[in-house]
């Protein structure tokens, strides 16, 4: 943070004001709204962005991939338009509760003395730590699981219901007294949001057999019908709560700087001006010639490394 001179917090924005959830502590700070982006005037929503930009520095939105077409569309014309790497259009493979729940994370540490480019890449690694899913009346229209004829054919069955996880590991099981879901290994909270189905199954069997630290309600968002192809549902979100586990884990890392816009990024990609680490040739693996030693690309994934990802996450998650 240098000279002495205040950071200006990154700002994170979502796409619809029920994925900006209530703050997890004192230090999250609020999320940016972009509300009916692909409804109103292209004027209106390029003056927002860019005075969010101006304010802030970077901007990071995310957004489900189950946003309407229209949506997506107008983000990147807008950030097309005006031709800056300040905004970042971010979208993990995530449920809608999910990617409220990384929201709120980002939120979190947009506090801490993280770059732009950190935090930007910290979306892409605690995706890895949220186990989001759903309770369902139906999988005849659930396209994001795979789902085999027998299940399709009990849809059918009045009054079935399915245990259902999505991310990180696709997971479907018809609820009964032998139904479990695979949860996290490390302690989490748990989010919920009920829809038109009960939500006993979730808070009086799934949550005990994860064994959740916390669980917490909340409104279903508007996007998760479409998203589980049905209504009838309770969407459920295993997540790590705590700002210090967050930032250890971010922080354990190795950074390195973007080639293509200096970015200090923590992986293999920046999510600003999504370049990749340039290739070089190993010249038969000797040390002494090309960057990083060898030419290995000079931002290397956390997940490239088992020994050093596992020994810091465990620290983390467990210290």
């Amino acid at each position: 943070m240098g000279d002495g001179e205040p950071r200006v917090p990154t700002a994170i924005a979502v796409t619809s004001a029920d994925l900006a959830l209530p703050p997890q502590d004192e230090r999250t700070l609020p999320a940016a709204v972009l509300q009916d982006v692909d409804r109103r005037p292209l004027d209106q929503v390029l003056a927002e962005l860019q005075a969010l930009a101006d304010q802030c520095g970077h901007v990071i939105v995310v957004c489900s991939q189950a946003v309407p077409a229209g949506v997506a569309r107008r983000l990147h014309t807008v950030r097309a338009l005006l031709e800056t790497d300040r905004i970042a259009l971010f979208r993990p493979p995530l449920p809608p509760l999910g990617i409220a729940v990384l929201a709120r994370q980002l939120r979190q540490l947009a506090s801490c003395d993280l770059g732009p480019g950190v935090l930007a890449s910290a979306g892409r690694l605690l995706t890895h730590y949220i186990h989001a899913g759903a309770l369902l009346g139906s999988v005849t229209r659930l396209d994001r699981v795979p789902v085999d004829l027998k299940a399709h054919a009990r849809s059918w069955v009045p009054g079935s219901q399915f245990g259902v996880v999505a991310h990180p590991e696709p997971q479907l099981v018809r609820v009964g007294p032998e139904a479990a879901l695979t949860g996290p290994e490390f302690g989490t909270s748990l989010l919920v949001a009920k829809g038109q189905l009960p939500s006993d199954w979730v808070t009086g069997t799934l949550a005990p057999s994860w064994r959740v630290q916390a669980l917490r309600e909340t409104p279903l968002p508007a996007e998760s019908p479409d998203w589980w192809g049905t209504g009838r549902l309770t969407e459920f979100c295993a997540y790590l709560p705590d700002l210090s586990v967050l930032y250890q884990l971010v922080t354990s890392v190795r950074q390195s700087a973007c080639h293509w816009c200096g970015l200090d990024v923590i992986g293999d990609r920046c999510v600003f001006c999504s370049a990749t680490p340039p290739l070089y040739d190993d010249h038969g693996g000797d040390a002494s010639v090309g960057p990083a030693g060898g030419g290995r690309d000079r931002a290397l994934d956390h997940r490239r490394d088992p020994a050093l990802g596992r020994r810091r996450e465990r620290r983390a998650l467990t210290g």
